[in-house]
């Protein structure tokens, strides 16, 4: 009985042990699950972080044809793409780093914990199926062992009935025999359940020995050879996730570095020089004014400073102070150089000249507002015309040589066919030599005609070893003998509000201008110059300004504002600082934009 509560003590310890076990190993596979879940995350946060810098990168990446690209001849600019650049290759660096930890951990975690939990199921199936069994054998033996019991019990109560009924003398011998033979009967059946009892003992004995000794040893065994596994697994799957940021330092170094060689680039001295260049105008400064005494019986001329706020027109007419005014007045006008002392030549050549050269002009209100230039670039200032001009005629010589080169390779191909008709038809490629032909001489004649128009801008650029010229108005009809009314086109420029040069005259105006020697004439250009343009909103003076007034002749083109007076604005800022107002019909002129509050109405905004 001793040996039997033994082993069910035994019995409920190993299954308590199972039960540790299971709770343990599960608690594992959750450990697993979660690291995994842990490094799923990460990964997510790689790639969101990765599209987000592209998306920042790409963001301030300069836009085609727009200013910021122009900019990109500065070596700040410059750097700052490279920083854009290396800022891209080092997002891309994070996409690896989220690969290598979906392809070398996540991915290999998620089939390593389909196996252990596989193994795991297994290896307590084993053992549960062992447990049944020893569980099985032991009530087996408990059955044999009951039976026996039941069965010596009998055979001693029928060996007791049976001396009983042998010394009861009333009794017959029939009843004497036949209770002797019952008692040996049950002797025999109690022999024989001994007998099974012996066998079945015998046999879960050995069985308990090899499930505690064997069977349940290797079973622990294996799922401890499991669990490490699993532990030795997790450890590889950490170190490989170091390993994983380890691998990109090399590049993502480089990545740094690059944006420091770039930040090291900068050139202060350099991009100041490339702002020169890019805005050098060509022009000489203006030469010194000439004292001119007063006589009696003589008038004065006004003189004009080309430092200063001047008439368009220059000294074609002086205009009584009360008088209309709808000429273009252009702050900051740029002037060739013009001798102050020049005799006139007749109208009729000027006339004749004129109508001889017709150069090309540009409307200076489609120049103003944002229309395209001419094709000489003649609305820029000599060295900008000069830079564009060479521009334009580089990369017709690369289409030159493009064209050109094509046309070689059709000549070659043409041979070959001559040569080889199974190849192909010679015929065919002559319609696209002529194409091409015809191509290269028009661009030919455009180079030529660029370069004409180069030619002229080098030979009125001014030599650094030129003297200054003193130089007086505006438009000078004079110097026949060395200028043309086409050259004084091309030569005199004034300096529009949004900070681009054009010339004024249409070949209307040059006409007009070549004659405008008498009042009637300044008269009739004056009215037809311009219409009124409309109201687009109201402004508020928040600074007063003193503009062109009849006492001092400064500032013309603008308009005197007081401190809180209302004005309407005709035009607006194109982003040169200076905003056309209009007091009343009579009176209107530029105004800072920064003295103004300016206030639009809805369809100007959205025009």
């Amino acid at each position: 009985m001793e040996s039997g509560r033994a082993t069910l003590l035994r019995e409920q310890q190993l299954k308590d042990q199972f039960d540790n076990l299971e709770k343990h190993t599960q608690s594992g596979i959750e450990f697993v699950e979660r690291y995994t879940k842990f490094v799923k995350e990460r990964s997510e946060i790689e790639i969101n972080y990765a599209k987000q810098i592209k998306n920042l990168s790409k963001k301030y990446q300069p836009k085609k044809n727009s200013k910021e690209e122009e900019e990109n001849k500065y070596t700040s600019c410059r750097a700052f793409l490279s920083t854009l650049n290396e800022l891209n290759d080092y997002a891309g660096q994070h996409e690896v780093i989220a690969e290598n930890l979906t392809s070398q951990i996540i991915t290999e975690l998620l089939r390593y914990l389909t196996e252990l939990k596989a193994e795991r199921k297994s290896h307590f199936h084993d053992g549960r199926k062992a447990q049944q069994h020893i569980e099985c054998s032991w009530k087996q033996l408990e059955s044999s062992k009951r039976r026996f019991e039941r069965d010596c019990k009998e055979a001693d109560r029928a060996q007791q009935y049976f001396e009983r009924m042998d010394a009861d003398i009333n009794v017959t011998k029939a009843d004497v025999e036949k209770a002797r033979q019952q008692a040996q009967m049950r002797h025999q059946m109690a022999a024989d359940s001994k007998s099974e009892y012996s066998n079945f003992l015998t046999k879960f004995n050995q069985e308990q020995n090899e499930h505690y000794y064997t069977l349940i040893p290797n079973i622990f065994q294996k799922l401890q050879e499991m669990e490490e596994r699993r532990i030795e697994r997790v450890g590889v799957s950490m170190k490989t996730y170091a390993e994983v940021d380890r691998e990109v330092l090399p590049i993502v170094g480089k990545c740094l570095d690059g944006m420091t060689k770039a930040a090291e680039s900068i050139e202060p001295k350099t991009d100041s020089k490339q702002v020169v260049e890019s805005y050098k105008s060509g022009f000489e400064p203006p030469g010194d004014v000439e004292f001119e005494d007063y006589g009696p019986g003589q008038s004065m001329k006004r003189t004009v400073s080309e430092t200063s706020l001047s008439n368009s027109r220059g000294e074609v007419k002086e205009r009584p102070s009360g008088g209309k005014s709808k000429g273009k007045l252009w702050p900051f006008i740029k002037n060739k150089n013009k001798s102050p002392k020049q005799n006139k030549e007749p109208l009729s050549n000027r006339f004749n000249e004129f109508m001889a050269s017709k150069p090309k002009m540009t409307c200076l209100r489609s120049l103003r507002r944002g229309g395209s230039g001419p094709e000489d670039f003649s609305h820029l200032p000599p060295e900008q015309r000069r830079k564009k001009l060479q521009a334009k005629i580089d990369d017709l010589n690369k289409d030159i040589q493009k064209e050109m080169d094509q046309k070689d390779a059709l000549t070659k191909m043409k041979g070959v066919y001559e040569k080889n008709p199974q190849m192909g038809d010679p015929a065919s490629v002559d319609p696209r030599l002529v194409e091409m032909a015809m191509n290269i001489e028009k661009l030919q004649s455009e180079v030529q005609k660029f370069e004409g128009w180069l030619a002229e801008v080098e030979g009125r650029l001014p030599s650094k070893s030129d003297p200054p010229r003193r130089q007086s108005g505006l438009y000078e009809t004079q110097n026949s003998n060395s200028s043309t009314v086409a050259n004084n086109c091309a030569q005199d420029r004034e300096s529009s509000p949004d900070g681009s040069y054009t010339e004024e005259q249409s070949s209307e105006t040059q006409v007009k201008v070549a004659i405008a020697n008498t009042p009637e004439f300044d008269d009739e250009f004056d009215d037809g110059d311009e219409e009124t343009l409309p109201t687009i909103g109201t402004c508020k003076a928040i600074y007063q300004f003193e503009g062109n007034t009849p006492l001092t002749g400064h500032n013309e083109g603008t308009i005197s504002v007081t401190e809180g007076e209302l004005l309407y604005v005709i035009e607006e800022d194109k982003g040169d600082g200076w905003t056309r107002v209009r007091r009343n019909e009579e009176e209107e002129g530029y105004v800072p934009t920064s003295y103004v509050e300016v206030l639009l109405e809805t369809n100007a905004k959205d025009s």
